[in-house]
């Protein structure tokens, strides 16, 4: 059954997997809907590519109706708000890369804090987000407008709180770049 389109694929799912897989895409929750379309159709040589597809055709059905999750936010006072919920103090400000077959790579704002001493995030910075806060033109100019985005924000929170920040990776996407020692 290999080669066929995404339309096909759809069809061959039952009526009620349909349902289900719809029911997770209007929801946001587009790793379910494609772990459940992957998990019905793998037997048949759909592969997790293809179920991806199938879940992104979905998501072009569904369009405005979508419940979107929301974007983090990264204003100063957001940012500062939440880190004052951190238990103990705030000892640095982190940013560090992460990414997954949906959103590429992003990055995740974190507060290290201590008692107990933890990482606790503040945000998470897809490029929707950097779009958003860093504006049309700066986010097209940025090599990774997630990690501009980041930077920015985080610079301007470890400011505020007088704490160190630390960024490993700003120049290029790596997930195993040293982390801040606590």
């Amino acid at each position: 059954m290999a080669g066929l389109t995404t339309s096909e694929w759809w069809g061959l799912l039952p009526e009620g997997i349909r349902g289900e897989v719809d029911g997770y895409v209007l929801q946001d929750r587009r790793l379910q809907a494609a772990r459940v379309v992957w998990e019905t159709c793998r037997g048949r040589g759909l592969g997790l590519h293809e179920a991806e597809g199938v879940v992104h055709e979905r998501y072009l059905h569904h369009g405005d109706r979508i419940a979107r999750t929301p974007l983090s936010p990264l204003d100063p006072e957001s940012l500062a708000a939440r880190a004052s919920g951190c238990p103990g103090s705030v000892v640095a400000i982190e940013a560090i890369w992460d990414g997954d077959t949906v959103h590429d790579w992003f990055v995740i704002l974190l507060a290290v804090s201590t008692g107990p001493a933890g990482r606790y995030e503040l945000a998470t910075i897809h490029r929707e987000t950097a779009v958003r806060h860093l504006g049309d033109v700066r986010a097209e100019e940025a090599r990774h407008p997630e990690a501009t985005a980041a930077e920015a924000a985080g610079r301007a929170l470890a400011e505020h709180l007088a704490v160190p920040f630390h960024f490993a990776s700003p120049d290029a996407p790596d997930d195993g770049a040293p982390r801040r020692r606590t």
